[in-house]
This record gives C-alpha cells, structure tokens and sequence, in this order.
C-alpha cells in the first residue's frame, strides 16, 4: 500500500514542480508557511500529498509531502492570499481557509488540517511502485529486497554476502568495506553475536521474511555504540493491509545437494488491533572443501610440511517463528508484544586426510581424522513496548523490557589413525570426544524521549540497561567407552548502562545534529579448568560523541559530514580460555585478556542531482581485536586465538551512481575503494607493520522486458586485500534471476541460479615470523532455487499502517545463535 501511495505522490509531485514553474511569482520571497495533518484518530497523517495554492485562481505554487510527525513547511513564499490543500490515497481531501500574507509576514501556521477516510474502500488497486534494488540515502545504504528476484530461496546469510560493500570471510566474519567489527540488528534490534552463533541466526532466517537491509556506516549516538565498522539491520516485513491476510511461500533449490524452504505469514489487522506471525523451515544440505598447507620450521631449523584436506558436508534443519500484536489503548498510546525464536539442528560429518614430510609432495607419515558434529540451538525471545505520543507536535515517549534465552549444546567425537608412508597403520587410532553446553541469559530495558523544542529545533534522549549471562561447560573424553568428564567451565556476565543525548537543528540550507553517548560497563569473566580458577572484572565508563552537518549548497548539489566514535567489546567465545582440539596438530583457544577495541570514524559525502554519491572516510581503531594463527615449533602444534593488536588505520572512498540506459533497463553501479593498515610491536617476537590498497565493485542490473515479468543481474568483484596477518585473494562472482506475477499478481513464481560460473572462493595466506600457511576453502556457492509465493486473503485498502513503538526500537541483543 505504501508503495502505491509514494508512487502516486511523487508523480502528483511532478506535475506540481512543472505547474508552479510557470505560476511562481516575481516578488522578492518573505515568509514560511507550515502546518500540520492528523488523520480520523488524531494520529499524524505522514506522506500526505501537500499543496500550496494561489487562492484566486487555485494555481499551484508549491508541493511538498507531509513528515513522520505529519508536519510539512513551505519556505520563500510572496505576499499574497492562499489556500493550503492536502491528499492521500484513501481519504478525503482536506483544504484550509483562505490566509493572507503581507510583505511583513515572517511565517505563518496553518490550523491543523484533519483528513477523514473515504466513504468506500478501494479494491484491490493496479498501480505498483518499484523501489530500485539499491537506494542510497544521506545516512544510510538500502537494499531492497522484498521484491528481488535473488531473495528467493535465499537466507539471510546468502542475501547479505551480496549487499554493497559487506564480505563474509572463511569464518563468516562479516566486514563492511574491508573493516570486520559490524553490528547486526534485525527489525531494529542490535544483536552482538560471535559469528558461528550470527551464521546460524541467518541461516535460519527465510530470505522472503526480508524486506529490506539498511547499512549504516556512521550511527549516531541514539544507537548502542558498538561496531566499529558500522550496523547492518535487516528489516522484516510487516503487515500493511485491512482484514485477514497472508502468504505462503514454497521453495527448492539444488547445488551439490538439494534444498528447501517453507514459509507461512498470517495477518490480522481490524480496528485497533493488529495481529501478525510467520513461521518459516528450510532444510540445506551443503558442503564445503577446506585445504591447509603449513610450513613449520622447530628452533633446530628443521622444516616439516603439513598439507591436510578437509571435507565437511554439512546438514542443517532450521525453524524459526515470531508473533506479535499492536494495540492502540488510545489515539496517543500504542502497545506491543513479540515472541520470537528458533530451534535448529546441524549434523557435520568431518573426514581430514593430513601428510607430513620434508616437502609437500613426499610424505613420511600420515593422519585420517573422522568428525561427527551434532550441534542444537533453541532460543526464544520476549519483547514488550509501549509508546505514548504526548501531544501532536512531535513529543513522544517510548520504552521496552526484552527478555531473551538461547540454549545451545555441541557433542563431538574425533577418531584419528595414524600410518607410515606405505599405508600401513603406525599405532592404533586415537579417540577424543567433547560436548559444549552453552547457556546465554540477557534482560535489557530502555526508556526514549523526543521532543520538538521548536520547529528547527529538536531534542532527543534515552537510558538503557542491559545485564548479559554466559555459562560454557566443556566435558571431555578419550575413550568411546568412558564417562564424559572434566571440570571446564566459563562463566561471563556483563552489564551495561547507557545514556544519550541528541540535538537537531535546521539552519537556512543547513542541517546539524550533535549527540553524546555515556556507557558504564562492568564485566566478570570467570574460568575453572581443571581446578585453575581465572577471575578477571573490568569496570570503565566511555564517552561517545557524534556530529553530523548536511548543508544543501543549490538544488543539486548536496555534502556532509559527520563523526562518531565507536566500541567493540570482545565476543563471548573469544574470552572462553578453554582449548578445543579439531585434530592431534591443530586447535583453537580463546583469551581472557582481550581488551575492547575503540574506534573514531569521520566521513564526508557529496551527492549530485538527488542519486550520485561520492563518500570519503577514515577511521583509526586502537586495541584492535584480530585473529593471530600461532606455531609451537617444538610440538608442531598449530592454534588460532584472538590478541589486541596496537593500530589500524582505515581510508575508504566509495562511489554509487543509479542509472537508465532505457524504459525496461535500469542499473546501479557501486564502487568502493579502500586501505587497511595494521601496526603492533612486539607480536610474537616481530614488529608488524603492514597494509595494502583494495578495491570492490558491485554492479546490479534490472530488467522489465514485458507485463510481469522481471529479471535481475548482479556482479561483483573484491580485490586482494590484508586483513592483519592474512593476505585474502581476490573473490568474485554473478548471481542472475527471473520473476513472473500472475493470478492478478496473487501469485509469483521467481526461478534463480547464485554464482552463475561457480567461482566464489575464500581463500587466504599468512606469513609470519614462525607462520607460514596457505588456506584455499570452495563452498556450495552455485546453487539454483525456484520459489513461488501465494498471497490470500482481503487485499482492500481502507487505512494506512500504523507506526507501532517496535519499529523505534535500537535494543542491544547478545548472543543469539
């Protein structure tokens, strides 16, 4: 509905800028004009069609749209007599009296105009409005793919390795132009996840639940400070229609293997009261191949060659589900209520063949591990907001209590045989098995206040809480037939008080906001190994400023700047001491001792004629939280854990440009250039100092050849770049799609192959005083899905949707998985 309404809107707003070219008056401009619209509830009226007429010959002067707030102005304005009239889809037109201005006028305020629905609902409405795959806006990059024809089939995870300027490595760390350290929310939610626990949130997220993904690169102090990087919400759909309502969605697909994803959506929206749920299953048999090559050189100076091989199949069987409802108790107050959760599964079937000898061709002994990785995730989430608008000029306040529990466990066993160069067996085969219960407990409560100070003037401010508890076991065995043992456990509780402020303001061509952030931290990391108690607090209070400053210099040529600075706090299996073997010459441990990374970003934005955009920025990040591989040479052992590596010096240009080669044809290209420097003495015995330029280019093209029919083509490319110790090669790939409505558009049918020629990669390299090792890893990347959606139910317009409290929510979740 919404989209029909802007598009609509917009083309009213062309005929208006044409018609007020050739009525505009010679007279110098004077006064500003401004009012305000409520709907039949007293609530604001936003996206209403605004105009200003001439009130003797009703010729239209100026257009505008209505706010958020259902506020709207009109600056320079003659002296002379006039008539403000206001129109929106669904209800009647409203008109005030006629107003007279003198040549002394410095504003004047329309009495608030009240629109009343239309006496007859529309039916089902034939005029569509197509937002572009890409948006670029001042503050954010937008990616809209509720309609996209490569959503289909696709989770969350697929779709966000292929938005603007977002990587995800080997490990599914997610970067943001170059830089890892991103914050992801979902509908407006800040998660921090490590990144095993975010993939499986994504991956059991169905790409059809998705309307759109918003990359923000500098946020400002009303949201939670952390990211470095940046946040990345991705929006869910949400219910725009009077009555009963839904859709169900059936997909399959195939790569290696094959594939499918189930969806139902139901709706019900009557009054004051709308109900809505979804509950979503897909089924993903995928693999993928990992190689390790490695170059140990012991304090001897005796070099042995390790090249091990990797197969990893891999189940997964995903359930996720939300619902909720949206009451207004009055035409101020609003209350909300989600439960959301999931509960999936993952069986990972390992076989590791590994050589060792003097070089990588001739080996003088052997390894074959076999894995079998059971893993479970059960979470659920309680969310309750209310909203409350104190009056009708803007001043709100909002507040919300989240409850959310995550119950994960992992049970493991590796069996390894070892044999000499012939193939005969060295020594009867070694058996370890683990099981890893993981329980994550966070309650946050926030408390939002805005208020309209003047009517350039506006004042924003906010409290929040959030109490976050890990308890991570680790139960051991080295025998098939013994008990599971040990005394392995790591408790974190981390707690975090936050305040902010904001200020907007709007000067003559100019628009400035400034923000301060104050977080209090207290965190308790608590070990038990093996009867060796670590016990380590930390309490420290930070500061967050942020300044943002628009200035439109004429009607095309906009710049800005803006400011802010940053914090990444460690991930919770990052500090997890406890060391986990994945076979006899390799594993993986965390560090207590992590300390959090901080970071302050500037940009600066230019933007020409409304859609080409120029950004430049830097950021410095000290402490910088990074995977450091490590080598004991008298063992040979090789390990992965986290250290805080001194500096990173950050630059980054980026270039988006939309464009119509014809009526059928329409694109966007993105191009984004950036350097990585990283500087930290005394690492490992070495002074590390290194950094290199890169690039990525994102081009999407979009096709309407005839009548419902649409086709999508993207391609992107990333260039080498460094990232710490690892050197990252290039990746690159093309993903194209083709959707067909029909049913009177009830129905759709959108067939997509990703990675077309089957060439994304991650591979990556690292050499480094005693590492030297080269990791190629090739997943499931092309993959073909057919999709088709249903829609049921009433389609008939008679309201516009309600704005609930939950669609203001910045709420910090830890931890989901």
């Amino acid at each position: 509905m919404k989209q029909i309404i802007l598009k609509i809107q917009y083309t009213l707003l062309l005929l208006i800028a044409g018609t007020a070219s050739l009525f505009a008056q010679g007279a110098k401009p004077a006064a500003k004009v401004s009012g305000s619209l409520l709907d039949e509830k007293g609530k604001p009226m936003y996206y209403a069609t605004v105009s200003l007429l001439k009130a003797q010959d009703s010729s239209v002067i100026k257009g505008t749209l209505s706010n958020d707030a259902g506020a709207y102005t009109f600056d320079h304005i003659n002296a002379g007599s006039y008539v403000v009239k206001a129109t929106v889809v669904g209800y009647q037109k409203a008109a005030s009296k006629t107003f007279i201005l003198t040549g002394e006028s410095a504003n004047f305020t329309v009495p608030v105009l009240k629109m009343e629905p239309a006496s007859h609902s529309l039916n089902a409405v034939t005029i569509t409005a197509s937002k572009p795959l890409i948006e670029h806006k001042i503050d954010r990059t937008v990616m809209n793919v509720e309609n996209s024809v490569l959503a289909a089939g696709n989770t969350a995870m697929d779709i966000l390795e292929r938005a603007p300027g977002v990587s995800v490595d080997k490990d599914d760390n997610i970067s943001l132009k170059g830089k890892q350290g991103v914050t992801v929310m979902l509908n407006d939610k800040l998660t921090y996840l490590t990144s095993a626990q975010l993939a499986t949130l994504l991956r059991s997220t169905d790409g059809n639940t998705i309307q759109s993904i918003e990359i923000i690169t500098n946020p400002s102090a009303k949201y939670d400070a952390a990211g470095n990087s940046g946040i990345i919400n991705i929006k869910l759909k949400k219910n725009k229609q009077t009555g009963t309502n839904g859709s169900v969605t059936l997909g399959v697909g195939y790569g290696k293997y094959g594939k499918d994803n189930e969806t139902l959506t139901l709706n019900h929206k009557q009054g004051n009261l709308n109900i809505f749920g979804t509950f979503s299953h897909n089924d993903n048999k995928r693999f993928q191949d990992l190689g390790l090559k490695r170059i140990i050189t012991d304090n001897t100076g005796k070099t042995t060659y390790f090249n091990q091989y990797t197969r990893l199949p891999q189940i997964d069987n995903n359930n996720s589900y939300r619902l909720g409802a949206d009451y207004d108790l009055s035409s101020k107050n609003t209350i909300g209520f989600l439960i959301s959760g999931y509960f999936n599964g993952e069986n990972d079937d390992n076989d590791t063949r590994t050589n060792i000898g003097k070089n990588f061709t001739v080996a003088d002994s052997s390894l074959h591990t076999v894995s079998r990785i059971h893993q479970t995730y059960h979470n659920i989430a309680f969310n309750l907001n209310d909203t409350y608008k104190l009056d009708t000029a803007g001043q709100q306040l909002s507040a919300d209590l989240d409850y959310s529990k995550f119950r994960n466990n992992s049970i493991a066993t590796y069996t390894t045989d070892f044999f000499l160069p012939d193939g005969s067996m060295l020594h009867p085969g070694a058996f370890l098995g683990n099981i890893t219960p993981s329980n994550i407990d966070i309650k946050t409560g926030k408390v939002d206040y805005s208020k309209p100070l003047t009517k350039s003037l506006k004042f924003e401010s906010g409290l929040k809480f959030s109490d976050v508890k890990t308890d991570n076991n680790l139960l051991q065995t080295i025998a098939e037939t013994s008990p599971y043992l040990g005394n392995n456990r790591f408790v974190y509780d981390e707690k975090v008080e936050a305040g902010y402020i904001n200020l907007n303001k709007d000067f003559k061509g100019y628009s400035v906001q400034a923000g301060l952030r104050a977080e209090y931290t207290s965190s308790s990391a608590v070990g038990d190994s093996s009867n060796v108690i670590q016990n380590i607090s930390r309490h420290y209070l930070n500061l967050f400023p942020s300044l943002f400053i628009n200035h439109a210099i004429n009607d095309k040529n906009e710049i800005g700047f803006s400011y802010s600075r940053r914090i990444d706090r460690p991930q919770y299996d990052n500090l997890n001491p406890f060391v986990y073997h994945l076979d006899p010459y390799t594993y993986q441990k965390g560090n207590p001792y992590l300390k959090p990374q901080y970071t302050n970003n500037f940009e600066f934005n230019y933007t020409y004629n409304k859609n080409i955009t120029l950004t430049l920025g830097y950021s410095k990040t000290t402490d910088v939280i990074t995977e450091i591989p490590g080598t004991d040479p008298t063992t040979k052992v090789s390990f992965v854990t986290q250290q805080n590596l001194q500096i990173q010096n950050a630059y980054n240009v980026n270039i988006y440009a939309p464009y119509t080669i014809a009526k059928w044809w329409e694109g966007n290209v993105n191009v984004t250039g950036f350097y990585l420097g990283f500087k930290s003495n005394g690492l490992e015995g070495g002074n590390l100092n290194r950094g290199q330029a890169a690039f990525n280019i994102r081009a999407t093209e979009t096709f309407i050849p005839i009548k419902n029919f649409k086709a999508e083509l993207t391609t992107n490319y990333q260039s080498a770049l460094t990232y710490g110790l690892f050197y990252v090669k290039p990746q690159y790939s093309t993903d194209a799609g083709i959707s067909h409505s029909f049913a009177d558009k009830k129905a759709n049918i959108k067939f997509s192959v990703s990675d077309i020629f089957n060439t994304r990669r991650n591979d990556v390299t690292s050499n480094y005083q005693s590492n030297n090792l080269d990791i190629t890893q090739k997943r499931e990347t092309r993959v073909a899905r057919l999709t088709l959606t249903y829609n049921f139910g009433n389609t008939k317009i008679k309201t516009r949707q309600h704005q609930t409290g939950a669609d203001d929510e910045k709420n910090r979740v830890k931890g989901n998985n």
